[in-house]
């Protein structure tokens, strides 16, 4: 099922109205969807370089709105509707104990779950549940799915087809291991 919803969402990218597409998997990625809108932006980017900066900011846009969707998902409906999406993904054993400790790391749960292939759906429907800063997380959410979005955008713009491979397989990683490391900084900084 899932491999018959990538080849779709792989055929949108040739789409005329390809970036309206972009920006409604973005959107409802951020709450409920399971395909990351990376799918899309990869090969538009590739066929058209030259449009590789609005095809960034589509998705963060679209992200960041959708993200709003998934905290008022969180905020409002949780049991009825945050619940068994977070349930389908195995994420509700751990709710109690993750919602007491949540607010205290916000920020990096955001900006982690924003930039790494951590599913961003959870953390903007927990930021919701748990009552995160409205202010806090949309600024975080913006900053976290630039990074992403446009550091995608600027290696295929700059490198084309050869990086494809790389982001497709490594970037996660990339950015799982610089937000541990600045996250391990700064908990070393407030410790002395």
């Amino acid at each position: 099922m899932l491999r018959a919803l990538y080849d779709r969402t792989m055929a949108l990218a040739d789409h005329p109205r390809a970036l309206w597409w972009l920006g409604a998997v973005a959107f409802v990625e951020s709450s409920v969807f399971p395909i990351p809108p990376d799918v899309l932006m990869i090969p538009m980017i590739l066929a058209r370089p030259n449009r590789a900066w609005l095809i960034a900011l589509v998705a963060l846009v679209a992200s960041v709105a959708g993200g709003v969707l998934g905290y008022a998902i969180g905020a409002f409906f949780y049991d009825s509707i945050g619940q068994p999406v977070l349930a389908a993904m195995g994420k509700a054993d751990a709710m109690a104990e993750f919602n007491t400790r949540f607010n205290d790391f916000g920020f990096w749960a955001v900006l982690g779950a924003g930039v790494t292939p951590f599913p961003y759906k959870v953390i903007t429907i927990m930021s919701g549940w748990t009552g995160m800063p409205l202010g806090t997380f949309i600024a975080t959410s913006i900053l976290a799915r630039a990074l992403r979005f446009f550091l995608v955008a600027g290696l295929l713009w700059k490198f084309g087809a050869p990086i494809r491979d790389f982001i497709e397989k490594r970037l996660g990683l990339v950015f799982t291991v610089f937000v541990a490391a600045l996250f391990g900084g700064f908990l070393a900084l407030k410790a002395f």
